[in-house]
């Protein structure tokens, strides 16, 4: 059986504390080649984000150069981070060691830039955070849309609904403008949205389950049990767990059957009062064979079995 190389990618984020267990995934995941990690604001500010990408790719005794990209949306004002939900320090207040690493030279755009230039069709770009440094990058070079592989991109909502509103799912929302450009932009894309995302559930009695002798374990059990009773606050429904949205970005990066995907126009709304980082899927045309891939669907079993052994949870 011939040998499948791993899948070349540039992981951006904006590590609160479901971006950490995505990058874990991705630094620990043997099908998948990080070839850089970009970071901008979202979650927290790009300055907490960058050092918290720094610290778990530290812990992770990683040598993944990372860029620090965006601190701000392409054309409004930032609504600022999230506290409730990931902490102020971005990863649920767990105390943090210092960090030694540095990031690279150059910034996240350039090097997003300079990596698809250098690999034209080879590299995928995951995306778990505002699609700013994306947007600029295609900005910067109008021709680079023809160069990327693919953008799997965890935000949206199809059928479903937001959850910074009732139509838009945060990472769109935050960078409405940035986001309609990259999803016109051409280049094939996969929408890993909420109506997936949700389905693939974290519990608080699986962090009693993560390997004791792995470098970062305390750190993401403190951080996710901060993450989880934020989700319970929010819905006292809830009976303990919280979606994992980045990692399974990161999953269909690694396998993309692990969702069902149907084809169709999709629209961001950056323009409505009601509507504003609204995802519009327009089931109406049906499937098309120009468009967005919507992740409709996801095998749950066998995408939380992959996260298991790829995180170290015994």
């Amino acid at each position: 059986m011939p040998t499948v190389s791993p899948r070349p990618i540039i992981l951006d984020v904006d590590t609160g504390v479901d971006d950490a267990w995505a990058l874990v995934y991705a630094l620990r995941s043997p099908a998948l080649k990080v070839l850089g990690i970009t970071t901008g604001y979202g979650n927290a500010d790009v300055d907490t984000t960058t050092r918290n990408t720094l610290l778990l790719a530290e812990l992770l005794g990683s040598e993944v150069p990372i860029y620090r990209g965006s601190a701000e949306p392409l054309f409004r004002a930032w609504s600022g981070p999230v506290p409730q939900i990931h902490g102020v320090n971005g990863l649920g207040d767990a105390p943090l060691p210092l960090v030694t690493r540095q990031t690279a030279d150059s910034d996240a755009v350039q090097y997003i830039r300079d990596t698809i230039r250098a690999n034209p069709g080879q590299v995928t770009l995951v995306t778990v955070a505002r699609l700013t440094n994306v947007a600029r990058a295609l900005l910067y070079d109008p021709g680079l849309a023809a160069h990327i592989d693919r953008i799997i991109c965890m935000g949206g909502a199809a059928f479903c609904p937001g959850n910074v509103t009732p139509t838009a799912e945060a990472n769109i929302w935050g960078d409405p403008e940035a986001a309609d450009l990259v999803f016109r932009s051409g280049i094939p894309l996969t929408m890993v949205g909420l109506d997936v995302t949700h389905q693939g559930r974290l519990y608080q009695r699986d962090l009693a389950q993560l390997d004791p002798a792995l470098p970062y374990t305390e750190l993401l059990r403190r951080a996710t049990d901060f993450y989880i009773e934020a989700y319970i606050k929010e819905d006292p429904r809830n009976d303990g767990w919280c979606p994992l949205h980045d990692p399974l970005a990161v999953a269909v990066a690694e396998d993309p059957t692990l969702v069902r995907t149907e084809r169709y126009p999709v629209r961001v709304e950056h323009t409505g009062v009601w509507t504003d980082g609204m995802t519009v899927v327009d089931a109406r045309w049906g499937q098309t064979p120009t468009g967005v891939d919507v992740a409709l669907d996801l095998d749950v079993d066998r995408f939380l079995a992959l996260f298991r052994t790829r995180v170290g949870l015994l």
